[in-house]
């Protein structure tokens, strides 16, 4: 019974987590025969879940939405981390979820046991926000990006590039990625027959939705190491590759993922790619994080380095 149970609450985070699967999707997801999908898909509807069911060639079943569904019990630390994460949207740069949040925040302190509300409450009240986020975006946008994301949609925008240019896009949507200060979509501009990365509070308007498309394999299988790439360094006119002699785990607490990507080397050096506006700006970047470190390129960045280091010197001198 406890096995068949767990069964179903697999069967149902499967079903929630995407719009349609056959049946034999479900079999081979859970590892059993598309009969006992079935009588699990019962058992469910038993309970008050809307599990729809197409019969036939390219049939399968979808998870129906509403009121119907029956409330979703929480454990204490998953209460915990929902009313924490309401609290972070109710400041974060997700323009429209605000309000919304501190409402749903408001309705479920009311429901939690007491013991679960001092852990909330006390977080709240020692907790200060450093600074502003990054810039801002529309929920509503990022709603329609993630679901074309999903259902494989074609995706239409205005877009303003790092310089105001500002262009019409039309794309294949595939993942959303996300710094803690800003979102970017991965997608595959169909004009440019290329893959491009857009900052989402570039997005002009609310993207609109196409027809759907034939999903392509991705660029690489690591999708948010792609995406630091594409932002940390290729954006950039200068670029620069270094070996760093610090762990790779070290380096990464320094850097945030728009800022470099790292590529481990052993347990005390790494490799890091970077970028910037200009070589003077590199030289800065690399001095910052606090590391000896190694130019492999551009050469002319060593150069610029000797010049930082001889000024500084004089500084120092001075100073004495």
């Amino acid at each position: 019974m406890i096995q068949t149970s767990a069964r179903l609450l697999k069967l149902l985070s499967l079903l929630q987590s995407r719009r349609f699967w056959t049946g034999g999707e479900l079999a081979r997801e859970l590892e059993i025969t598309e009969r006992s999908v079935r009588r699990d898909v019962d058992r469910l509807r038993s309970l008050g879940y809307p599990v729809h069911a197409a019969p036939g060639i390219g049939g399968g079943y979808q998870l129906g939405a509403g009121k119907e569904l029956p409330p979703l019990p929480l454990e204490d630390d998953e209460a915990v981390a929902v009313a924490v994460g309401l609290r972070a949207a109710a400041t974060g740069p997700v323009k429209g979820l605000e309000e919304a949040s501190v409402r749903a925040l408001t309705k479920l302190e009311q429901v939690l046991p007491k013991r679960l509300r001092r852990k909330v409450s006390a977080l709240d009240a020692v907790s200060v926000r450093l600074g502003e986020g990054g810039p801002g975006f529309d929920a509503d946008s990022l709603a329609v990006m993630a679901n074309a994301c999903r259902d494989s949609e074609v995706l239409r925008f205005e877009y303003s590039s790092h310089d105001g240019t500002a262009s019409a896009r039309v794309v294949e949507p595939y993942r959303l990625v996300h710094t803690s200060r800003r979102w970017y979509l991965l997608a595959y501009d169909l004009d440019r027959e290329a893959w491009r990365t857009f900052r989402v509070d570039r997005i002009q308007g609310r993207p609109r939705t196409g027809g759907r498309f034939k999903p392509r394999p991705l660029p690489a299988e690591d999708v948010a190491a792609y995406v630091s790439q594409s932002v940390s360094t290729d954006a950039y006119p200068f670029r620069a590759r270094v070996t760093v002699h610090a762990a790779a785990d070290t380096v990464s607490a320094q850097l945030s993922g728009v800022a470099g990507r790292i590529e481990a080397l052993g347990p005390d050096r790494c490799v890091v790619h970077t970028g910037g506006g200009s070589l003077e700006a590199l030289a800065f970047h690399l001095g910052f994080m606090g590391f000896d470190f190694e130019v492999h390129e551009p050469e002319e960045l060593i150069e610029v380095l000797r010049r930082v280091a001889e000024r500084l010197g004089r500084a120092a001198g001075r100073s004495c």
